[in-house]
């Protein structure tokens, strides 16, 4: 698994990291705490070595505290988004921030936060001086060793560069949603950037030959990518993903994940896994990052499908 720097601090991450999401049993379903660990485990013994979670993710917090007894791994987890009611809003006052944190840690079992991410802009009007103030405060005790932000804008992400020293963005980026190769990769210069979705909630693995129907609860219900005409292409490119990855022993999922961890400019992927099955399969795009001739075809693919 190849390592890359995070920026301005000593932490280096796999270019996979594994997003914890779907383990906290909420939005995405019910979860087998035993095969979550198992997974966390397979994880790591494959050369992942950080996880990525949040408060909003239910219950992945305990079960990576679980999994982490006697185990190693740099954790990256968010603040700022609280519920209210069944929605979800940002609330980034610098007592909200600091309280949230605490609890993460609490959570966590652990002393100090590898990497504590905004979950996304502020919905309550909070300054971003007093935001990234308690952010910086923080760290200063020794609660956090880096800052991030999930989910700002160029501008925003301009702003705050020049009021705390924010390391990271994490951002969605795919073969299908590119907006991250807009203005938003000039504001990021110089920062590690975090990408999710690469998988696009798993219509880019190949496993859905039909529009699926989810539960009221699962977020994938209220996806519009999930049905009609943005299923139908998406779909047909995982298949032409998955021909291209027959060719070379692995799957669409390994080549999705291997192109977006191969663009200029990002530091890692953040693949969802709730199986071991599903980290070998995903662990593969690591060994796909040197074939530079392979993406120039998957982006010939892209252009073809009209996406």
């Amino acid at each position: 698994m190849r390592l890359r720097a995070l920026a301005d601090t000593e932490i280096s991450l796999s270019a996979v990291g594994l997003g914890c999401w779907a383990m906290g049993g909420e939005a995405w379903g019910p979860v087998d705490a035993s095969q979550a660990i198992r997974t966390i485990h397979a994880a790591l013994d494959g050369g992942v070595n950080w996880l990525d979670t949040a408060p909003l993710y239910g219950g992945s917090d305990a079960i990576i505290a679980r999994a982490l007894r006697g185990r190693a791994a740099i954790i990256a987890t968010k603040v700022g988004a609280r519920l209210e009611g069944r929605n979800a809003c940002s609330d980034l006052s610098a007592a909200h921030i600091i309280a949230d944190c605490e609890a993460s840690l609490r959570r966590l079992s652990v002393e100090t936060i590898d990497l504590l991410q905004v979950h996304w802009p502020c919905e309550r009007g909070t300054p971003l001086s007093e935001s990234f103030a308690a952010l910086t405060t923080l760290q200063d005790a020794g609660k956090i060793r880096a800052i991030g932000v999930c989910n700002y804008g160029p501008e925003a992400l301009a702003e705050i560069r020049t009021i705390a020293p924010v390391v990271s963005l994490q951002t969605p980026y795919s073969l299908v949603r590119r907006e991250l190769e807009g203005p938003l990769r000039a504001a990021a210069s110089g920062m590690s950037v975090l990408v999710y979705e690469a998988l696009c909630r798993g219509l880019l693995t190949g496993k859905y030959t039909t529009p699926p129907r989810f539960p009221a609860h699962d977020i994938r219900s209220r996806d519009p990518r999930f049905s009609g005409v943005h299923f139908e292409a998406i779909t047909r490119l995982a298949v032409d993903l998955g021909r291209v990855g027959a060719r070379i022993g692995t799957s669409a999922a390994a080549v999705a994940l291997g192109w977006a961890a191969s663009r200029p400019g990002v530091t890692a992927v953040i693949a969802g896994m709730r199986t071991p099955a599903q980290v070998a399969d995903n662990l593969a795009a690591a060994r796909l990052l040197s074939r530079h001739k392979l993406w120039s075809v998957v982006d010939r693919i892209v252009a073809r499908h009209g996406l």
